[in-house]
This record gives structure tokens, sequence and C-alpha cells, in this order.
């Protein structure tokens, strides 16, 4: 049991349940409940499948291909920076209102799966073993789609110009989430040399 904690604590806090819900309602702005419930299943679903790849396989495909965690770090920041951006200058446009678009990219990964999970899914694989930590892994997805699933109230208990208020704020957020992951990249790279 001692081992499972020790898988799991590190991936709460790398998957960050709590912090993804303002994002989530910052993005899901003006997207109706039915749109919102699909983007929490497709979230769920997404980052679930790229952690379970990386359990499993991820170490080999990084050696494989010479890409390291910090070139991951780079690449979800960018990811994140660029939809931020666009979200802050064009809120009304069809990227925001396509649930499709959303549900994968940036929710399941890089928000919920990103560099950060990856690197505590190989690290915690290859310290407690594939089993203790596919079971974390589980759990703290089914966290993550709790509270996805119930941040529509809090959105509601906000109203619309609150919505619209948090979405704008948390889009900056998002946007410097991005650079910190470039950042951390960086410095990876950098001190890998």
């Amino acid at each position: 049991m001692h081992g499972f904690w020790l898988a799991f604590i590190p991936l709460f806090v790398a998957v960050d349940a709590v912090g993804v819900v303002p994002i989530f309602l910052g993005l899901t702005d003006g997207i109706d409940e039915a749109a919102r419930r699909q983007l929490v299943a497709d979230a769920t679903l997404a980052a679930g499948a790229v952690g379970l790849g990386f359990i499993f396989l991820g170490d080999a495909v990084l050696q494989f291909l010479g890409v390291t965690v910090g070139d991951f770090q780079v690449a979800g920041g960018v990811v994140l920076l660029v939809l931020s951006i666009y979200d802050l200058l064009h809120p009304e446009t069809p990227l925001r209102q396509s649930g499709a678009r959303l549900g994968v990219v940036p929710l399941g990964v890089p928000l919920i799966v990103g560099p950060a999970v990856l690197t505590t899914l190989l690290t915690v694989a290859r310290t407690h073993g594939y089993l203790v930590t596919l079971v974390a892994f589980v759990l703290n997805l089914a966290i993550v789609w709790a509270a996805l699933r119930w941040a529509a109230l809090v959105g509601r208990l906000l109203g619309d110009a609150g919505a619209r208020a948090v979405a704008k704020v948390f889009a900056l957020v998002l946007a410097a989430i991005g650079v910190t992951f470039i950042r951390r990249g960086l410095m990876a790279a950098l001190a890998n040399r």
C-alpha cells in the first residue's frame, strides 16, 4: 500500500485536477452542457490513452526517436501558448465552439496529461512497477473526470459575465503555463548539453 501512495501522490500533483477546472471553464465558455460532457469524456479518454501508452512504451519510443522530456515540455508549451493567444484574440471563433478540437488538445493533452505527467509516469513505472503505476494513474483520471464533469456548476454560479471574465483570466493563465513548459523544457535541454 505504501508503494501505491508513493505512485499516486506525485501523479496527483502532476495531473493537478483542481488546476485544470478553471482552464476548462475558460475554454468551454459558451459551449452547451451536452458538448461539455462530451469534452470531459474526450479529454479523459485522450489523456488515458496517451498516459497508458507512455507507461508501457514511453522509454522505448523516446530513446528510438532521440526525444527528451525537455523536448516534450517545449512542444506542449508551444501548443498551450498558441491556443491561449488565439482564444484571447478571437474568443467567438469556431475554435472556441468546437468541442471536438478542445477535448483532445489542449484538455486531454497537454493539460491533463502533459510533460509533467508523462515524466512522472515514466519515473513511477521504473520505481514502483507497471501495476501500481497503472492503478494510480487510472484513479487520478477518475478524479479529473469528476472534477471536470461538475465544473459547469461553478460556471452557472458565476453567471455569463463572470464566466467571460474567468475565461479571459484563465486564457492568460494558460499562456503562462505554456511559457512555463517552454522555459522548463529549454532549461532541461541546456542542462543535458
